[in-house]
């Protein structure tokens, strides 16, 4: 790994890493994506079946996973998979179960009542890709705060394997989670179909869960027709680290999101000189026993680095300009900085609040903002699935006091019907 210094790297090296990149146009997927969608809303069930031949099922007859299928895959979990998905399930339940919301009203003494109206939301779509190997925990993640919020409809798209079987572990994901309906549906042609609704494929109102750029794009360009949860970039991880800090857990960790993708980011913010050299080492031998080496080596080459600070205040500084996806703490007083720590999506304090302890079980939910957006927003929750409306409900004494005031706003915005429509309560 790069290993730089605050004090005597060049500011273009050092901005090169610390500068996050933001969602790039792609002019090349956003035409075919664009392609695919008016397809898909023109032909419906014809043209999504094509494109699951085409990419995933080349027999593909139906986009619906029966109950039976899914009772058959299922069967096919051993219990120890069986086990971890539902640790996980219940972990991820309890904690966003603390999450809910409800309405509320208040009466003042006039008479007037003011509230909020907090309801779910109908019909939502889970994105629960493959790539590489099936994703279940992702599934939970969607689709357990989904149900918390009381959603009615909550129905899972997941492309289907070669011989159109879903993997067993989605099934079982699936169940666990209490979604409605499965349908063997992925990439862009599977955003569409729940964006604009087929024969067999409902139109939602609102699609979550992660997915490649295909499905990035597709879920930017169908915005307004549907609700989107965000829109995702490379798994990132940075790590403030001290003297005190396990040189093998570091590099564990920054490897744990190195082999996601070669576009991944992988940082170390440490003050210790010591460490820095520790760690590259223990990178560079933990490496030649990943399965996926080539993968996150093409990660951390291009985008991994180790930043040596002046102090652990500075590498703070750091983390909060790049407000990463990921920020694990593994300094003698982790917690002595949660105060100072702003920008970021999930914070892992301690060295054995590993990453994928975070993944997977803690129960905190696992689709976070990426690319900087954790200046802005937030893990997915129960509240991505609610809506809440204003609730207005004036007397005549409280309008009798607040509208001469509503009639002098209306008439500086040059709105007299607006006026006029306050003046008539007024004057009657």
């Amino acid at each position: 790994m790069r290993v730089l210094d605050t004090r005597s790297s060049k500011p273009e090296e050092l901005a090169s890493i610390l500068n996050t990149p933001l969602l790039q146009a792609n002019p090349e997927v956003e035409t075919a994506v664009k392609s695919i969608l008016a397809d898909v809303c023109e032909r419906g069930d014809t043209a999504v079946l094509e494109y699951v031949r085409k990419f995933d099922w080349p027999d593909a007859d139906s986009l619906i996973v029966s109950d039976s299928e899914i009772e058959a895959a299922c069967s096919q979990v051993s219990d120890d998979l069986r086990g971890a998905i539902r640790c996980a399930a219940e972990n991820i339940r309890r904690y966003h179960e603390k999450q809910h919301k409800t309405s509320w009203f208040d009466i003042e003494q006039n008479g007037c009542l003011l509230g909020q109206l907090v309801q779910p939301l109908d019909r939502v779509a889970v994105l629960a890709p493959a790539f590489q190997a099936p994703l279940p925990s992702s599934l939970l993640m969607a689709a357990i705060p989904a149900k918390i919020a009381g959603v009615k409809e909550i129905f899972v798209s997941t492309p289907p394997r070669r011989d159109g079987t879903i993997h067993p572990a989605m099934a079982v994901a699936a169940r666990e989670a209490g979604v409605n309906k499965v349908y063997r549906v992925g990439g862009a042609h599977g955003v569409a179909a729940f964006a604009y609704g087929t024969e067999s494929i409902p139109k939602v109102d609102k699609i979550v869960g992660p997915g490649g750029i295909y499905v990035t794009m597709a879920k930017r360009l169908v915005f307004g027709t549907v609700g989107i949860d965000m829109l995702a970039g490379p798994s990132e991880i940075v790590v403030i680290a001290d003297e005190t800090a396990n040189p093998v857990y570091v590099a564990s960790d920054l490897l744990s999101q190195a082999e996601h993708d070669s576009d991944a980011r992988a940082i170390l913010l440490t003050p210790s000189r010591k460490l820095a050299e520790w760690v590259n080492d223990e990178v560079e031998r933990q490496l030649t026993q990943l399965s996926r080496q080539e993968t996150a080596r093409a990660s951390l080459s291009a985008h991994g680095a180790i930043i040596i600070t002046s102090d652990l205040d500075e590498a703070i500084e750091l983390a909060n300009k790049i407000a990463p996806e990921h920020l694990s703490v593994s300094i003698a007083e982790p917690v002595s900085i949660l105060g100072s720590i702003k920008k970021a999506g999930a914070i892992l304090l301690g060295e054995y609040s590993t990453e994928p302890i975070g993944d997977y079980v803690a129960g905190p939910n696992h689709i976070l903002p990426t690319s900087g957006t954790a200046r802005f927003s937030s893990p997915l929750s129960v509240d991505d699935f609610l809506k809440k409306s204003s609730v207005i409900m004036y007397s005549r004494q409280a309008i009798q006091k607040d509208g001469p005031h509503a009639v002098i706003l209306a008439e500086t915005e040059g709105l007299d019907a607006h006026a006029k429509a306050v003046r008539a309560r007024l004057e009657h």
